[in-house]
């Protein structure tokens, strides 16, 4: 009998959540946000041109342009982490990532400006989450995406952890199938 084929979508699997983190958990999710752009990086490092263009599964994103949504995506999330740490429940603007990644920087631009992007910006972000009160953790957000739900800060940073592993997961996986 054979393998189900594995799903290129979701290489670790889809994003889950169960609130009230386990011990250390809130640790392991800032070192996943906090090595995120030295992994990137080095899931990159050495791609040319037309292999950055190549889509990483089909019907995807190409490497390129998953690179520049990871640095748009982790903007948009530090934003909304300090949004929910300065304003009682916040709603927050969503944006068309499909869109976002068609714009022609996106597209065309090296990845270089988006990988130094993202080292400062989760020198930042893990500086913040390194000093988050006990408090912080629960509170909240409002997604229009998700209506009727109150998104904490603890889910956010779950998110965004996996999204870490997710999105450099694509790319290693293609490199694998590649053999490049």
């Amino acid at each position: 009998m054979t393998a189900p084929a594995p799903d290129l979508r979701y290489p670790v699997g889809p994003f889950t959540f169960a609130a009230g983190a386990a011990p250390g958990a809130r640790e392991g999710w800032i070192g996943e946000i906090r090595r995120l752009p030295g992994r990137l990086r080095e899931a990159v490092a050495g791609l040319d041109d037309r292999r950055l263009d190549t889509p990483y599964r089909p019907g995807g994103w190409t490497v390129r342009q998953l690179v520049h949504h990871v640095a748009d995506s982790h903007v948009n999330a530090y934003v909304r982490l300090r949004l929910a740490l300065t304003e009682a429940g916040p709603t927050i603007r969503p944006y068309d990532e499909g869109l976002w990644a068609e714009l022609a920087d996106a597209r065309e631009l090296p990845v270089e400006p988006s990988l130094r992007l993202l080292e400062a910006l989760h020198e930042r972000w893990t500086a913040l989450l390194d000093r988050l009160e006990p408090g912080d953790w629960s509170r909240t957000l409002v997604h229009p995406e998700r209506p009727g739900e109150r998104l904490t800060v603890e889910w956010l940073v779950a998110q965004y952890a996996w999204h870490s592993r997710h999105h450099v997961a694509h790319v290693t996986a293609l490199r694998e199938r590649e053999g490049w």
